[in-house]
């Protein structure tokens, strides 16, 4: 298998930073790969999964979304509109250089933003969420003490993991804004649901809601006792071969 490392431009203009894994042999369909919130391209979720996926004939694009990891921009300024564009601008990158996704993959708020993405990308034929919040406002409350500052000064310093991001209100106002049970609703695309029922970041009953707003076709895999980033490698690789054998019906050779 190989990996590629790229870049390419964003909606604002900044750079994004990617890595592109492909099979050694022939490859059988194109995805895209959204990572969860705060985190980038390299998690081990992102780079296991996307790495295992490689041993089924899946080549992966994994980016980092503006402001994180090695891309440019400023993560104060971005907001869950703003990654559903860098999706879109990294779809277009694939079908520029390569060929476009016809496979989503999101993890936590990343599965969020690849459920209001699809519409976006014409030629996805399937969506999988992994540990993915029903509402992009879930994130409000990982900021917990942080919250009133935010209100009342525009803005506020944040520890999320052991660093420190700037949240801006507009980064509130934005998620309250996206109905994104709407857009699971008009999805027209099969869908995969993949939850643990330990999770203590996203509870479980966030896929319960995005399983009820979705029409079929659409599939639930409960990852029994996984953590909600994956940290075990047998774990990833579990989910890598789940998404390589459901997605086969839909993405097609």
């Amino acid at each position: 298998m190989q990996s590629q490392r790229s870049e390419f431009p964003g909606t604002d203009g900044q750079l994004l930073a990617a890595s592109l894994e492909l099979p050694s042999g022939a490859i059988k369909a194109w995805a895209l790969f959204a990572h969860c919130f705060t985190c980038g391209k390299d998690v081990f979720a992102a780079s296991r999964i996307a790495r295992a996926l490689g041993q089924h004939g899946i080549a992966v694009l994994r980016f980092d979304f503006t402001g994180l990891g090695a891309s440019e921009g400023d993560f104060a300024n971005t907001n869950f509109s703003s990654n559903v564009d860098d999706l879109v601008a990294a779809a277009d990158f694939l079908r520029n250089q390569h060929q476009a996704p016809s496979l989503l993959i999101g993890h936590s708020l990343g599965g969020a933003a690849v459920l209001a993405a699809a519409s976006q990308i014409a030629e996805v034929k399937a969506v999988v969420t992994i540990a993915a919040p029903s509402d992009p406002s879930h994130v409000r409350g990982l900021f917990g003490a942080a919250l009133p500052q935010i209100e009342r000064d525009g803005e506020a310093t944040v520890q999320l993991a052991g660093r420190s991001f700037t949240i801006k209100r507009q980064f509130l106002e934005d998620a309250a804004d996206y109905n994104l049970s709407r857009k699971t609703a008009a999805l027209h695309r099969a869908l995969l649901v993949m939850h643990s029922p330990l999770d203590d970041t996203v509870d479980i009953s966030n896929a319960l809601e995005i399983f009820s707003a979705a029409k079929h076709p659409k599939s639930f895999v409960s990852l029994d006792d996984a953590d909600h980033l994956l940290s075990r490698r047998e774990d990833a690789v579990y989910v890598a071969a789940m998404i390589a054998a459901w997605s086969g019906k839909y993405i097609g050779a």
